[in-house]
């Protein structure tokens, strides 16, 4: 399996928990970058193929080279589950050695009849989850994903008790970024969000995002609070997974935070702007109540793009129609 950003990957997680509950007798091999095998750590009959992008495994010559390392392993069949011109190279040659292959469908007609301005469709369309296990059944194997497993709580190290101190308060992760700014809620009415959070001392903010300007942000979002922690750029990504998986709640983007929480069971909040979970990107085992979405009665082309790199004019402001409070009174709900 070859997978790409970081959403992608931890969306595959929970169907591959499933997948190896369900099918003990079967062994996966995940192929992907290095950077993303915590991800997988600690699943049964599972291993990790590190994918080498930048020399062994890099252009046409080097997917050859892939080919032929993963064909050592004995595979008897390949789940694309990224559907991108490398992995389907990849799975052709595994289909031209007689290996039995299914790929991902990524509903895109679906995706543009919901995101497109005239004439929308606005359905829910299959998920990712969904559609993933779809993949395994063309396979022969069907999975339920009704009954999930999820990771015990990570122990939390050393270095991430000194940042944050003892864990007797409830624990809320807020990860106030993503790729495209349409998807990313106002840094104003965030602000109010956690001044807001901030004021129960029973609570315990911590900031998640990575990148200077980011880490600038959130050193403002939290310098004026004991009780709100900027943990950007100070742990490990793998310690990062540990402090995630014990959260109470987690308030994201639509972004890859939102699945690495909801992968390691975590109840997450999600806001969207420009896109909307309808088109399957809802994080693992949340429910739809717990997606704030942008009003479409003020707003009536939204979703305008299925990943939010879509700019359309006058659609700027749209995620300012979630209001601080319902967000504030959403999470303690959770609690």
């Amino acid at each position: 399996m070859r997978l790409s950003a970081m959403g992608d990957v931890a969306m595959t997680v929970p169907v591959l928990r499933a997948f190896v509950k369900q099918y003990p007798e079967v062994k996966i091999t995940v192929i992907s970058r290095p950077f993303f095998k915590p991800f997988f750590d600690g699943i049964p009959n599972l291993d990790f193929f590190a994918f080498d992008e930048k020399e062994r495994h890099k252009g046409f010559a080097g997917l050859l080279k892939l080919f032929q390392d993963v064909k050592k392993l004995k595979i008897d069949a390949f789940a694309d589950l990224h559907n991108v011109l490398r992995s389907k190279i990849v799975s052709l040659l595994f289909a031209l050695s007689g290996k039995k292959r299914a790929t991902v469908d990524k509903g895109r007609e679906g995706k543009k009849e919901l995101t497109r301005a005239e004439n929308k469709i606005f359905k829910q369309l299959p998920t990712m989850f969904e559609r993933h296990a779809k993949v395994f059944q063309e396979l022969g194997f069907p999975i339920d994903l009704s009954n999930p497993e999820f990771p015990k709580k990570g122990t939390l190290s050393s270095e991430i008790l000194e940042i944050i101190g003892d864990k007797n308060q409830k624990l809320i992760g807020i990860a106030p970024f993503a790729q495209y700014d349409s998807k990313v809620y106002p840094q104003d009415l965030m602000q109010e969000v956690i001044a807001k959070l901030a004021a129960n001392k029973d609570y315990k903010i911590v900031l998640f995002g990575g990148g200077k300007k980011e880490i600038e942000i959130l050193d403002s979002f939290a310098k004026p609070f004991e009780n709100v922690i900027n943990m950007a750029g100070k742990i490990k990504f793998q310690q990062e997974l540990q402090l995630i998986s014990n959260l109470d709640v987690m308030l994201s983007m639509d972004s890859g935070n939102a699945h690495i929480a909801a992968m390691l069971g975590v109840k997450v909040i999600t806001l969207w702007g420009a896109t909307h979970p309808y088109a399957g990107f809802l994080p693992f085992n949340q429910t739809m109540e717990n997606a704030l979405t942008s009003d479409r009665n003020q707003y009536p082309q939204l979703p305008t793009s299925v990943y939010g790199n879509k700019i359309v004019d006058g659609y700027q402001d749209a995620m300012r129609t979630i209001i601080p409070d319902e967000i504030v009174n959403k999470i303690q709900s959770l609690l």
